[in-house]
């Protein structure tokens, strides 16, 4: 599928953002802002299938999603950005991309969700009440952290409205019962780990991949969503990597 797409800019470096589960690309907002006002990118974010502006589809599996990636983007992009879901497609994707860099945020390597044994088959058969649970521990322990702004709000509400909800438990199985390889990077990768990342990559993962030639750096105080919380500290945390030579 040929995903629906925005590009801000015009300049040399060019940047690729893929959100998450139940975002879109206008939900990149905080970071594109501050691209543009560094200068010299041009930003490309996409709208996954049943997200945004795309199509819905009959298939939501990681494979269609990275397939669609691949079909939407060219290859060879500075940068590739994958958040959360975004980052299990881009993974999926990468070595057909080839971008001179990836960047993951809290990417669904290895979802804390069990897949295995009478747990596991407990799980999925009521995984809608089970998913429900983890969303409402995971929104207890994000208590006291910044909210989004306003407009960021209303981008989220608007980026939820459009989502096709039909895929969520699909996808949260595929995801959960193929976990990505704990390998070296297919091109130059860095992982950006937020308060809450130990419920999409465990730690000791972390540490292997780290072992095995990913950069992996952390943003301490804020949770999942990174940017809706703290749009300066997450830039900073890649500017790097985004802007290349001209952050220097």
């Amino acid at each position: 599928m040929k995903l629906a797409t925005h590009v801000h800019g015009s300049g040399p470096r060019r940047v690729a953002l893929v959100h998450g589960l139940g975002a879109d690309g206008a939900l990149w907002r905080g970071l594109v802002e501050r691209l543009l006002a560094a200068g010299g990118v041009t930003v490309t974010t996409v709208d996954l299938r049943g997200h945004g502006a795309s199509d819905r589809a009959e298939a939501y599996t990681v494979a269609a999603f990275a397939d669609d990636l691949v079909e939407t983007l060219p290859t060879g992009l500075d940068v590739v950005v994958g958040h959360s879901l975004g980052g299990c497609v881009l993974e999926r994707a990468v070595q057909r991309l080839d971008p001179a860099c990836a960047v993951y945020l809290d990417p669904g390597f290895r979802l804390g969700l069990p897949t295995t044994g009478l747990t596991g088959r407990l799980f999925w058969a009521t995984a809608p009440v089970g998913l429900t649970v983890a969303a409402l521990v995971q929104k207890w322990r994000s208590r006291g952290r910044p909210a989004p702004s306003p407009d960021d709000a209303v981008l989220r509400d608007a980026a939820a409205a459009r989502f096709d909800r039909t895929m969520a438990v699909g996808v949260f199985r595929d995801v959960a019962h193929a976990p990505a390889p704990v390998a070296a990077p297919a091109v130059p990768s860095t992982v950006v780990l937020s308060d809450d990342s130990p419920a999409v990559l465990p730690d000791a993962t972390a540490a292997q991949l780290a072992s095995l030639g990913w950069d992996v750096r952390r943003v301490t105080g804020i949770g999942h969503d990174f940017w809706l919380q703290d749009a300066e500290r997450t830039y900073a945390s890649v500017a790097d990597l985004l802007l290349g030579d001209a952050a220097r």
